[in-house]
């Protein structure tokens, strides 16, 4: 007999089935016992009332695997409207030892560092797993909207041999006897392969060594990355992102619906045009000085409440940052060179996507690194494909555990990620 998944039982009503999975919980009255199997799909109520059987069950604890063969019957309160009678329980292993905290409850109740210390088991609690469909679910639909446009996903080195792509701290390693970092991002290799295939998309970790200790904040993440060729400016840019949002969102709702209602949430509507205002403009909105060079959160927080007051949008462009506070291969505003043609997508009043149009000509390269003071040798291997033509062009990078945790309302990105790496924790 084929194993079935809870969710299927609704379609076997009246037949013998048999499902597997974990114990949730037991339920022992003096006449009666409830089992609550717990599979990948959801729950299955069992109902013992044979002696003997109920007997065997009292022996098992939570988490122990087991099989059951029973009779699928309609009940209305049982989860999924059936409940298996007449069944045949049997352990699939020895009893399991009960984790440290209870996960039949509607929520974990252990602080989060139990949990990220127990993680294997935490996970197995339908909130947390829910978050994780959640991320599955969007990273399907941001290669997906991706493919629908012709671009080629890539898988670049996650090992380099210099710490030239951004201003923050790196992991250094032995490679060989030789000095190598963990890849920053995939930024350089994203713009090289522009040069091959005009229109390209990487999922993938990236590493931060910046001290940070905050909610926000992982050593490790993973990074969805585009990046596209032949753009008039970031403008461009600006709508495959837009559209690219409106894809996983989308996918999230149709491939993690469940897991949506597992944690009573909706996905936001992205609007057909994302509201946009000009750096300049976002410090009078937030109430910041005029010569601030950046936003900080609480300005970022501020712009999202102004962005769904005024706009009915969870989501806000924030362009034209100034050039002193983007990487040196950013395109300046022709119009405006002390500002970028780059941009920041807020995501509910916390910044979620870096991108813009980059620089394109290798003159301009050298000119800007120049300007910075910063020597060309280090870049070599990158710049050289500018010299043999790259078309003017632009991306941007999602990061995936910060996006799930703004749509969920996860006070911690932890809270989404599986097994966090940041400033403290390297385990499990």
């Amino acid at each position: 007999m084929q194993r079935i998944l809870s969710t299927q039982l609704l379609t076997h009503v009246g037949e013998t089935v048999r499902i597997a999975g974990w114990v949730h919980r037991r339920r022992l009255l003096k006449s009666v016992a409830f089992l609550i199997v717990r599979d990948a799909t959801g729950l299955a109520q069992v109902v013992v009332t044979d002696p003997a059987a109920r007997a065997e069950l009292e022996k098992l604890t939570e988490e122990t695997v087991v099989e059951v063969v029973g009779t699928a019957t309609a009940n209305g309160t049982a989860p999924a409207g059936v409940e298996l009678t007449d069944p045949t329980v049997r352990p699939l292993g020895p009893p399991a030892v009960p984790p440290p905290f209870d996960l039949y409850r509607p929520a974990l109740t252990a602080t989060l560092p139990t949990q990220l210390d127990n993680a294997p088991t935490a996970l197995r609690h339908p909130t947390r797993s829910a978050a994780l469909r959640i991320s599955a679910a969007a990273v399907a639909g941001f290669r997906a909207a991706l493919d629908a446009r012709d671009f080629v996903e890539i898988h670049t080195p996650k090992v380099v041999a210099s710490s030239t792509e951004s201003g923050a701290n790196v992991f250094a390693l032995d490679w060989f006897g030789r000095p190598a970092y963990l890849a920053q991002s995939p930024q350089f290799y994203k713009q090289l392969m522009v040069g091959v295939f005009e229109r390209v998309y990487e999922v993938g970790p990236v590493f931060r060594a910046e001290p940070h200790d905050t909610v926000r904040h992982l050593a490790q993440y993973t990074s969805l990355d585009v990046e596209l060729g032949f753009v008039a400016d970031h403008r461009d840019v600006m709508r495959v992102l837009r559209d690219t949002l409106a894809g996983m969102l989308a996918a999230v709702t149709g491939r993690a619906g469940g897991a949506l209602a597992t944690l009573g949430i909706e996905a936001p509507e992205v609007p057909a045009q994302i509201p946009a205002v000009h750096f300049t403009e976002a410090l009078k909105i937030a109430g910041a000085p005029a010569d601030e060079p950046d936003l900080a959160p609480a300005h970022e927080r501020a712009l999202g409440e102004w962005a769904l007051r005024e706009h009915g949008s969870d989501f806000l462009f924030v362009t034209g940052y100034p050039m002193a506070k983007r990487p040196f291969y950013t395109h300046p505003d022709p119009e405006r060179p002390a500002y970028s043609n780059g941009f920041d997508l807020l995501f509910r009043g916390l910044e979620l996507v870096t991108g813009g149009q980059r620089l394109h000509r290798y003159d301009d390269y050298l000119a800007a690194l120049a300007a910075r003071g910063e020597p060309v040798e280090p870049y070599a291997g990158y710049l050289d494909a500018f010299r043999h033509g790259m078309p003017p062009h632009g991306g941007f990078a999602i990061g995936l555990e910060r996006f799930v945790a703004r749509l969920t309302g996860a006070a911690n990105v932890r809270e989404v990620t599986a097994f966090p790496r940041d400033l403290h924790r390297l385990t499990p």
